[in-house]
């Protein structure tokens, strides 16, 4: 006799990993609450299992019939970042009217904490979660495998999505960027990025634009890291560092608009002739921008409608007529603003 398949979104039992972890569900049930009298090694065997399982314990069971509370879990990695804000706003804009509620969640851009955020979140039975990027942890990726409900990873395309998907292609943004500037005439090309490699799409977006330099014969003439966060000061710091280090620089590339306004300050304090001199440009297009009386050239992240997109699947107003595995591709525009010679 043929099983039949098993539902993708079927939540995991205390069945599943008393059978995975070969002990009964009442031992299963003491080792989760951590009650009861159980060896150190079943105890071990459990955990293992459920970890590898992506089993969440549900702590509402029992106190609500539909197992279902009207939270949407939003796990992000900075508050203090600009660009996430926007993109919130664009969730809790879309869900306004629909009884959901969201609920943030903060990881500072570690996986190990992206996953102990998504367990917490899980626990209590959310009706969706949305959390952004596409890399997770083993463990993490095993829990939304297995939540049972519409997950929505955002802000990026480039890669294998759990369920549903909205963003962007960040290494064509990058190409798109790289493109520009080679046709403006630019030839001696710095980059400047912070919270790498940990930032995944700011490393898309370089492999995409050193790719398309490769293509046009050239490379990258300087580099500058910063392991930290993205701030005005950093990127007045990094932008004289890599200058004093390779004055010949013609253009800088900035990971993103923060760390790009502050290497704009910095060029403009020193009076350098921007863009004559030296071209620059960030990436987001954070309104932040349109206070400086030079502008920083940019890209459009789509950061609001991507947050309205991955709430209208969660509320189920997408208009794709498919239920889960939605992907969502918008388009970054360009704003070339006056750090970019005029072609």
């Amino acid at each position: 006799m043929t099983r039949p398949p098993v539902d993708p979104r079927r939540t995991l039992t205390l069945r599943d990993v008393s059978e995975a972890s070969g002990v009964s569900e009442m031992t299963v049930s003491r080792v989760l609450r951590n009650r009861g009298d159980v060896s150190d090694s079943t105890r071990e065997k459990v955990l293992e299992a459920a970890k590898r399982l992506g089993y969440v314990p549900n702590k509402i069971a029992g106190a609500l019939a539909s197992q279902r509370v009207n939270l949407v879990a939003i796990i992000i990695p900075s508050l203090s970042n600009l660009v996430f804000p926007e993109v919130l706003g664009g969730i809790s804009e879309e869900l306004e009217d629909t009884g959901l509620q969201p609920v943030v969640g903060v990881t500072n851009y570690s996986p190990e904490r992206e996953e102990s955020v998504l367990y917490e979140m899980l626990s209590w039975r959310p009706s969706g979660v949305i959390l952004a990027g596409l890399e997770h942890t083993a463990a993490a990726r095993a829990m939304l495998e297995n939540a049972g409900i519409p997950i929505v990873e955002i802000m990026d395309v480039d890669g294998e999505g759990v369920d549903s998907v909205v963003g962007i292609s960040h290494r064509r943004a990058g190409r798109k960027m790289a493109e520009i500037i080679i046709r403006a005439g630019y030839r001696r090309i710095g980059f400047i990025g912070t919270k790498m490699p940990e930032d995944h799409r700011a490393r898309k977006r370089l492999e995409g634009f050193t790719a398309a330099l490769a293509e046009a014969g050239l490379s990258l003439a300087d580099e500058e890291y910063y392991a930290g966060g993205s701030a005005l000061l950093k990127g007045r710091e990094m932008t004289e560092t890599i200058l004093k280090r390779t004055p010949d620089l013609d253009f800088i590339y900035y990971s993103n608009d923060m760390v790009g306004a502050g290497g704009l300050l910095h060029c403009l304090d020193t009076g350098l002739d921007v863009p004559g001199r030296i071209g620059l440009a960030g990436f987001n297009g954070v309104e932040l921008l349109d206070g400086f009386r030079v502008k920083l050239a940019t890209m459009d992240a789509c950061r609001r409608e991507i947050g309205k997109r991955a709430a209208e699947i969660i509320a189920g107003r997408s208009h794709s007529d498919l239920v889960g595995g939605e992907v969502v591709e918008l388009t970054p525009v360009l704003q070339p603003g006056d750090t970019i010679r005029r072609l």
